[in-house]
């Protein structure tokens, strides 16, 4: 099927409408995990200046990345096919294994941490704000996690249904809080002017920073065949997977960037350094900076909404990950056939069990186990749509743009400076 020349289908061409909305929420809230609440102290502190350049470059690089990483997906001859899928059809059967196992282990520790932080974070919120003593650990993490796998079994619909009730209230305190902090900035962030070196360097070890504190690759695949189950022919389905990657972008830079400049002007670059030595987030440490309560109360809340609906972009990642592990390695032994409804079940009840495990132990080493994770979602974000555009034929259609250099110059940088950061 050549997709170059295929138009769309004014019939099925429609103009934003709820699905899209939805989805630019589930994206929304799969970048935003509980990361949000440390994001103003690890990319502020580097100075505000490098951080006005990555206010600027940023957008566009995460919309551009997606976007690329969504084409990769519907570039496949055979529509339905999912990343593990595509990636078998243009790299072969050995690259495709290789390529699908690395996905699960990028995107599963992750989702081992949101086990542990959704337990931690209400188990905090009972002791500390309700004054109330919790549930036996091992009791209370079953309970959440299969609340949240439960909702991933009701069905796409409504599990983007749920995600809007969590990230509406997710951005609205978001914003008031950037507001409400408006009175307290101050010029001492501005006055800080580094040297070249140091202002380069600091810009390049936050790239990743904000790279990941953006990242929802886990949903794209998903969200890729939603979209394209929704409008059939390809050209429709690629104009609006744009329109919802570029609302998604705008909403993540809008939002997030405003929350992070409104902490980090709020605050002396003694006082990020001093927050990120106490290893507390922002919203504690400006609570007892100006002894306001109140903030501290909007901390658990935030990371309670934050780890929810990133667990789900996340959820929906590993379970295509490892779903299509189980069904490679049964094509290999000979068995063609597999029940899908067995096989979701199934990798809910793995889910399950393995992070319920997790989240009981508590383990100190999870933080690194993410970090080791780093430069290979970034590799499958930035290098391998890329790739996929030069040597693909399928892909061919979107080969000479700039944007195509722009995605694999950032993400080269990113991954060099994760790489420096895991190993200095």
């Amino acid at each position: 099927m050549d997709i170059s020349a295929i138009k769309a289908d004014p019939a099925t061409t429609k103009k934003w409408n709820k699905f899209d909305c939805a989805w630019v929420l589930n994206l929304f809230g799969t970048a935003v995990g509980a990361g949000v609440l440390f994001l103003p102290i690890n990319a502020g502190m580097g100075g505000f200046w490098p951080l006005v350049v990555m206010a600027v470059i940023v957008g566009p690089m995460t919309y551009l990345a997606h976007r690329g990483l969504s084409r990769f997906v519907l570039s496949s001859k055979n529509p339905g096919s999912d990343i593990t899928e595509v990636v078998e059809e243009h790299f072969g059967n050995t690259a495709g294994k290789l390529i699908t196992l690395l996905y699960f282990f990028a995107i599963f520790p992750i989702l081992l941490i949101y086990g542990v932080g959704i337990t931690n974070t209400v188990i905090s919120f009972m002791e500390n704000q309700l004054m109330m003593t919790a549930p036996p650990r091992a009791i209370l993490s079953v309970i959440l996690i299969a609340a949240l796998i439960a909702v991933m079994l009701m069905g796409e619909k409504f599990m983007l249904k749920v995600t809007e009730w969590l990230v509406y209230p997710l951005v609205l305190i978001l914003f008031a809080l950037s507001l409400y902090l408006i009175p307290e900035w101050n010029t001492s962030a501005l006055q800080q002017i580094p040297t070249a070196q140091a202002f380069f360097g600091t810009l390049w070890l936050t790239i990743p920073v904000l790279v990941f504190s953006f990242n929802h690759s886990p949903a794209i695949s998903a969200f890729s065949l939603s979209q394209q189950r929704e409008y059939k022919d390809f050209a429709s389905t690629e104009q609006h997977t744009g329109k919802v990657l570029r609302g998604t972008s705008g909403l993540l830079l809008v939002f997030v960037m405003l929350f992070v400049f409104s902490c980090v002007l709020s605050l002396t670059p003694e006082d990020l350094v001093l927050a990120k030595q106490q290893n507390i987030s922002i919203l504690s440490f400006l609570a007892n900076k100006f002894d306001n309560p109140y903030i501290s109360y909007f901390g658990p809340l935030v990371a309670f909404l934050a780890i929810t609906s990133s667990f789900f972009g996340h959820y929906l990642g590993a379970r295509e990950g490892l779903a299509g592990l189980i069904v490679k390695m049964n094509r290999d032994a000979g068995k063609t056939a597999i029940n899908q409804k067995k096989l979701n079940y199934g990798t809910a009840l793995f889910f399950l069990i393995s992070l319920w495990i997790v989240a009981t132990i508590n383990p100190s080493i999870l933080g690194l186990i993410e970090s080791l994770g780093g430069p290979i979602i970034a590799m499958i974000l930035f290098i391998m749509p890329m790739y996929a555009i030069r040597k693909v034929p399928a892909m061919q259609r979107y080969r000479g743009k700039f944007s195509n250099v722009f995605v694999t110059v950032m993400g080269l940088i990113a991954i060099s400076a994760i790489v420096y950061v895991l190993f200095r």
